[in-house]
């Protein structure tokens, strides 16, 4: 199976040594992983997630990668303040495979707009349908354009949208 690459979807942000980043909806960490790489030693990546037990596993992937500069936090992004972030703390942000999973879709995008710097840049990936069980239910799967009304809608501008992979799609914004 051909799944999204983080690897190569995380240089769609440009990230460079220095920057901060987080992934919202940190999962098994592989974004992080990715983005901790990217920004080097001196950049710091946010693995934040709602679900503890997975923190854990994040800092196991991270330490066995040699990575220092990724700090998990257990938080729940569709909560105003929920990151635990300060405002205009990031440079970029990825949320990855987690969007069809919100209940508070329009609540988890003003809270990461509030934590983006300004011009900072958001990569959104998802599923683009549910390939027979695959992905998620066909009831939950978000469409490209409404992912992009979402982001839109709280205020952010696209940059330009690509294939994610033969299952996703990816979009880039930037915060006002």
């Amino acid at each position: 199976m051909n799944f999204s690459d983080p690897r190569s979807n995380v240089l769609q942000l440009g990230l460079k040594d220095g920057m901060k980043v987080a992934e919202f909806g940190a999962g098994s960490g592989h974004w992080v992983v990715a983005a901790a790489h990217a920004v080097g030693h001196a950049g710091r990546v946010y693995a934040i997630d709602i679900q503890e037990e997975l923190l854990g596993h994040v800092k196991d992937v991270a330490h066995r990668a040699g990575l220092r500069n990724v700090e998990t936090i257990w938080g729940n992004v569709e909560r105003p303040g929920g990151t635990k972030l300060r405002p205009q703390t990031l440079d970029a942000g990825v949320l990855a495979n987690t969007l069809f999973q919100l209940e508070h879709k329009e609540a988890a995008f003003a809270e990461i707009k509030r934590v983006m710097k300004p011009g900072g840049k958001l990569l959104v990936v998802d599923w683009a349908g549910a390939y027979g069980g695959m992905g998620p239910d066909t009831r939950h799967v978000v469409s490209e354009q409404a992912a992009e009304k979402l982001c839109i809608e709280a205020g952010f501008h696209k940059v330009k949208s690509f294939r994610a992979g033969a299952h996703h799609y990816a979009i880039v914004v930037a915060a006002p």
